[in-house]
């Protein structure tokens, strides 16, 4: 019955459009449903117990810049695994909303089995970039956003003119329309200024989003070549975006 029921979601999510996106999304709901930084599973315990199994769980998981070039295994695949766990549901959503709305036109462009590597290996590599300008940080680093942040600068250089809802906190949150090519590199900009600064805030790794946005870009640059820019001006896949 239950292997009747997994082939029955398996050919389903076939169907989709965008079934590595979706697929994607789906694991990491799943994981974190899983996880003790849910906190819905009552055998990681409350309170002082439930913050030591969160603790163990992204160190486990995650990438520890200070660790990760010692030459062990675990930590030789954390940026691959890192990929699949966030901290918190803020986290989870903010990174899946951008992957909902951006990931299934890339897909399209670059078919499934590309853009899966590419989120992958974009992914990964954004995150050793982070581990590396900061080789002696002890603190672990988990979530998808150098992926999404790949996603974006993919994004940016296939579908230029777009048009992406945003909202601005300085022109009172109200929804304007922009190109990709006004939205997407004030963002990533906003990453840049935010990644010398990570020191004064949380914990947000704005490094790891401004290297998986070059890479990103670069990538479907050097890959599709010129000529593989979208001109129209359709929205941004199935929904709107709020960088």
């Amino acid at each position: 019955m239950l292997r009747d029921r997994a082939a029955s979601a398996v050919r389903a999510l076939r169907r989709q459009p965008a079934p590595v996106t979706y697929g994607l999304i789906a694991v990491c709901f799943v994981l974190f449903l899983l996880s003790p930084a849910s906190g819905f599973d009552p055998a990681y315990g409350t309170g002082d117990r439930l913050l030591l199994a969160q603790q163990t769980y992204f160190a486990r998981w995650g990438v520890i810049p200070v660790e990760l070039f010692g030459g062990s295994a675990r930590a030789a695949l954390s940026p691959v695994t890192a990929l699949f766990v966030h901290g918190t549901w803020v986290h989870l959503l903010g990174n899946m909303l951008f992957l909902h709305v951006f990931g299934p036109m890339v897909e399209e462009r670059l078919g499934h089995v590309e853009f899966a590597l590419f989120h992958l290996g974009c992914g990964a590599l954004a995150l050793l970039g982070y581990a590396a300008a900061r080789a002696d940080s002890a603190q672990s680093l988990v979530g998808a956003s150098g992926a999404i942040s790949a996603v974006l600068g993919a994004f940016l250089f296939l579908f230029p003119r777009a048009r992406v809802t945003s909202i601005f906190p300085f022109l009172f949150f109200l929804p304007l329309r922009f190109p990709a090519w006004v939205v997407l590199p004030f963002w990533a900009v906003l990453q840049w200024v935010a990644a010398g600064r990570e020191g004064e805030g949380p914990g947000v790794a704005y490094l790891a989003h401004v290297v998986g946005f070059a890479l990103g870009l670069g990538y479907a640059w050097v890959r599709h070549g010129p000529m593989a820019t979208v001109r129209g001006t359709s929205p941004a896949a199935e929904g709107e975006n709020q960088p």
